[in-house]
C-alpha cells in the first residue's frame, strides 16, 4: 500500500509518500503526478520519500522520469538515498535488481553448475 499526500502553493508542490512504491501504486502515483504537472505547470516539485519502505523496478523508473522532469527528492533511508544518488537518464545503467538462479538444497556443486551453464 502507498499513501500519497499532495500539497500545493503558488510556487511549489510537495508530495509525501508513505509505504511501498510498487505495482499498481506506481501507476497511481504516475497518474497523479502527470495530472498535477498539467494543472500546476512548471512549479518547483519536492517529493519526500522518507517513509517509503520499498521501491520496485517500475517505481525506480517513475522516479527517474520524475527526476528528468525536475523533481527534487528528500529521503531518509540508506537504500533510498543510494537509489536516488544513482538514478540516471534512461538507458545509462541497468536496474539494480538481479535474481540469480538458486541451487537446490540437495544439489551437488557440479549439478548446480551444470544447471547454470545451460
Amino acid at each position: 500500500m502507498l499513501r500519497i499526500t499532495h500539497a500545493q502553493t503558488d510556487t511549489e508542490q510537495r508530495w509525501t509518500l508513505c509505504g511501498q512504491l510498487r505495482g499498481p501504486w506506481v501507476a497511481e502515483l504516475r497518474a497523479c503526478w502527470e495530472h498535477c504537472q498539467q494543472v500546476a505547470g512548471s512549479v518547483h516539485t519536492v517529493v519526500n520519500l522518507s517513509d517509503v519502505t520499498f521501491i520496485d523496478e517500475s517505481g525506480e523508473k517513475l522516479l527517474r522520469d520524475m527526476r528528468g522532469g525536475g523533481v527534487e527528492f528528500v529521503a531518509a533511508g540508506i537504500d533510498t538515498k543510494h537509489l536516488l544518488k544513482h538514478l540516471k537518464a534512461r538507458g545509462e545503467r541497468q536496474l539494480r535488481r538481479f535474481i540469480a538462479p538458486q541451487a537446490n538444497c540437495c544439489d551437488t556443486p557440479d549439478a548446480a553448475k551444470d544447471r547454470r551453464d545451460k
